[in-house]
């Protein structure tokens, strides 16, 4: 964790701290009470977004390891906004609610970008092996060789 600043970490917290609180206020209050009329895709929209919020607390707690989340919120604004939003933009179909969404995505993928440590990103998520595939490897059970005379469990 040396490898990344405290005021590389606190940006984190306040990423994570952000999205928590936008999805606290936007969504929880539709979770909590949803209207009669919500269709199965917005309630399924509003759980995931739920759940996003909440694990944005654990960032909060746990900067480092909750980094996929982040690259999640990064990738899928990215997205949008490659696929769906500058198209509408350019093609001049913007209405007012697609407008805010260009520009709080914007606004995100740049916030993300700002805060992500982006050489711990590459060393521990590009460079590094990725985890084993079976239970042992050449040869050699999971947790090591055992000594002479132990029982396999």
């Amino acid at each position: 964790m040396s490898e990344v600043s405290v005021f590389r970490l606190y940006l984190l917290r306040a990423m994570y701290l952000l999205l928590a609180a936008g999805l606290g206020i936007t969504i929880w209050p539709g979770i909590l009470a949803p209207p009669d009329d919500l269709s199965h895709m917005a309630s399924v929209v509003r759980s995931v977004l739920g759940a996003i919020g909440l694990l944005a607390l654990l960032g909060v707690r746990y900067p480092l390891q909750m980094l996929p989340l982040l690259l999640f919120e990064l990738l899928w604004k990215f997205i949008w906004v490659l696929a769906f939003g500058l198209p509408l933009w350019r093609s001049d179909r913007l209405d007012a609610n697609t407008g805010e969404t260009l520009r709080d995505c914007l606004m995100g993928v740049v916030l993300v970008a700002i805060a992500m440590p982006w050489g711990y990103v590459f060393t521990h998520y590009l460079r590094r092996s990725g985890d084993r595939w079976s239970r042992t490897r050449q040869g050699v059970p999971a947790d090591g060789p055992r000594p002479a005379g132990s029982a396999h469990g």
